[in-house]
């Protein structure tokens, strides 16, 4: 069983960055992703990354403005975000799994496991 804490939320205004936090506890090695929930909208998915690190994928509207990280050292998946927008407001969550699916690490069904969320809020 995994564990997944995300931090780093808070309040910013727009043109700011923010880096989102996850740990993550627990026997196995775990791929990870970021998504996200703005208020009556669909999660939508933002980046995932393998295990080693080495693969990175991005969601169109976020490609070039958040980098996903990991230390495995630390047990802990970043995600950088940069030059934030008020529609980047919503809650934050990290997803692990132990399968990498390459073009259809965007759906939630891949995830076993979440997070329970961490609020960004934007302001402009």
């Amino acid at each position: 069983q995994v564990q997944l804490v995300e931090s780093g939320g808070g309040l910013v205004q727009a043109g700011d960055s923010l880096r989102l936090s996850c740990a993550v506890s627990g026997r196995g090695n775990y791929h990870m992703g970021w998504f996200r929930q703005a208020p009556g909208k669909e999660r939508e998915y933002l980046a995932s990354i393998t295990w080693s690190g080495y693969t990175t994928y991005y969601a169109n509207s976020v490609k070039g403005r958040f980098t996903i990280s990991r230390d495995n050292a630390k047990n802990t998946v970043y995600l950088q975000m940069n030059s934030l927008k008020p529609e980047d407001t919503a809650v934050y969550y990290c997803a692990a799994t132990t399968l990498w699916n390459p073009g259809q690490m965007g759906q939630e069904e891949l995830y076993p496991y979440w997070g329970q969320g961490t609020q960004v809020t934007v302001s402009s």
